[in-house]
């Protein structure tokens, strides 16, 4: 017979995550501060929003005990002065990376605000991913075996699941059918996009 196990009260999580036995940690002042965002651009591929988010978020969890308000904009500002951080760098990049994987431009949209780029860095890599259009979507074909890379004839419920797979990864609808509707083995001449 398995003893039953009795909880001691001081091992026990507190609700909001920490040990109940832990100390809880010091508030922050202007060098913790600034390591704290040092840390994070050598850990992290990042853009200068996300290092105010993520600046922001330890300014609420430990508090700041400096005289003056914490200035995590400044802070983030100067390690873009310093090319720690570039967004168009981190916008370039993550476009490429999600057109790798098959995502359309929508996707990379989506992606880039939740990044927090800026207006003008992805206007900038516009063309970068509408270039990348015809890749991604056969990419992504590929990768889920549709329309020319798919396994046999696929009936009109599959080819509506593939569609909206197509739509779900960003492509564009004109796009997504002529991929979806082409034969088994049938790769599309380049006039065809």
């Amino acid at each position: 017979m398995a003893a039953s196990r009795v909880l001691n009260p001081v091992s026990v999580w507190h609700k909001q995550g920490v040990p109940a036995d832990r100390r809880p940690p010091k508030p922050l002042d202007p060098k913790t501060l600034e390591n704290l965002a040092l840390r994070y651009v050598e850990r992290f591929a990042t853009t200068e929003g996300k290092l105010v988010d993520y600046l922001n978020r330890k300014l609420r969890e430990r508090g700041w005990a400096s005289d003056g308000a914490a200035d995590p904009r400044g802070l983030a500002a100067r390690m873009v002065a310093l090319g720690y951080i570039d967004d168009r760098a981190y916008a370039e990049a993550k476009a490429a990376s999600l057109a790798r994987r098959g995502m359309g431009a929508r996707r990379v949209a989506q992606a880039l605000h939740a990044a927090r780029v800026g207006a003008e860095d992805h206007e900038a890599i516009a063309p970068q991913v509408a270039e990348a259009t015809r890749d991604a979507a056969l990419a992504f074909a590929r990768r889920r075996r549709i329309g020319p890379y798919g396994d046999g004839e696929a009936d009109r419920a599959m080819r509506e699941k593939q569609f909206a797979a197509m739509m779900r990864a960003g492509h564009p609808m004109d796009l997504s059918r002529r991929i979806v509707s082409a034969a088994p083995g049938d790769l599309p001449d380049d006039e065809d996009f």
